[in-house]
């Protein structure tokens, strides 16, 4: 038996699918939104990660346990939740892990658990976890992982994957990242920010968890990166898959500092999620390449081109959104 957390979201719909393609019984911690388990064959049990017997109780029995349930936040630490996710989630998915005698615990943390600087050099493993000045999401995941490692020293068998910037098909809430996506198809972006990020196949990071599962080694983590590219080059990479024009206008970094408080005021006034805030522009600023080869010597691990990434969410999205589908009929 397999428990995932989080299963309900972006990488947890893509890794349920490849655990059920196994032919593996899968049972999966939900709370309310279940759209990306809709139809699959999967034991659905209700719990939360801050709720230490749910998670004894959704453990019983399972030899694997996958942990992606976290509280991504662009807009601070949201009244001490994005903490208590972030940290006392994988500190209690761990106590229940050893309370329930599971083999192995693969836990799902980020690249901005680590520093970004020095940019010149690409992150890796050795890189040191991000400081007090980091963002409160960066500083919650570097927490974390941290639980999760005081508990291999207790006797936990864990291994941890921080991924990148995920997109990717099977999308169906969406992720921030897919939302974007959806806005540069309906042509609802109104320019660029300059900067970029490492993109990463949301299938290639499923497969270097399930690697990390097999044959990752206890105590270690490993990164899980795809391609580094600006956003006017993911942009353009965009169009040239669907066909659809993306902004030309590229606003500078500095700009869009300068900006941020006025669009985080204006989206407190509508109600509605910001496009960017300060949090948001802070990887684009800092993180440079990141580097997967520890994740590729000891795993195998491959990530795919971006642009056949891009190609198959543009395809799946056309496919699940029918709104998109009309609205962007000819194109592609």
């Amino acid at each position: 038996m397999v428990v995932v957390t989080g299963a309900a979201g972006h990488v947890g719909g893509n890794l349920v699918r490849a655990l059920l393609d196994q032919g593996r019984r899968v049972r999966v911690l939900v709370r309310e939104d279940t759209r990306a388990l809709e139809g699959l064959d999967v034991e659905r049990v209700q719990g939360d990660v801050l709720d230490l017997d749910s998670l004894k109780a959704a453990f019983d029995g399972a030899e694997v346990v996958f942990h992606l349930a976290a509280l991504i936040s662009i807009t601070g630490g949201q009244h001490g939740r994005v903490h208590r996710v972030n940290v006392e989630g994988p500190r209690n998915v761990a106590t229940a892990c050893l309370d329930r005698k599971v083999r192995r615990l693969v836990h799902f943390s980020s690249i901005h658990a680590y520093a970004p600087r020095p940019k010149d050099r690409p992150v890796d493993e050795t890189r040191p976890f991000v400081g007090e000045d980091a963002p409160a999401y960066d500083r919650s995941k570097a927490l974390g992982q941290q639980e999760v490692l005081a508990a291999v020293q207790r006797g936990l068998d864990a291994v941890i994957v921080n991924p990148t910037a995920v997109i990717g098909p099977h999308d169906y809430k969406p992720s921030r990242m897919g939302a974007v996506q959806r806005m540069l198809y309906r042509r609802k972006m109104p320019s660029l920010v300059a900067g970029g990020f490492d993109w990463v196949d949301v299938r290639d990071v499923v497969a270097g968890a399930l690697a990390a599962e097999r044959q990752g080694r206890t105590g270690q983590n490993y990164l899980l990166s795809g391609h580094w590219a600006s956003f006017p080059e993911f942009a353009r990479l965009v169009q040239q898959v669907t066909g659809i024009p993306v902004p030309s206008l590229v606003v500078p970094l500095w700009l869009a500092y300068v900006g941020a408080p006025f669009v985080q005021a204006v989206a407190g006034l509508t109600g509605k999620m910001p496009l960017y805030t300060l949090e948001a522009l802070h990887a684009p600023r800092c993180y440079g390449p990141v580097s997967h080869e520890k994740a590729a010597t000891e795993l195998g691990y491959r990530p795919r081109p971006l642009e056949e990434t891009l190609r198959d969410t543009w395809e799946w999205w056309r496919t699940h959104d029918p709104e998109l589908a009309r609205t962007t009929s000819g194109s592609g």
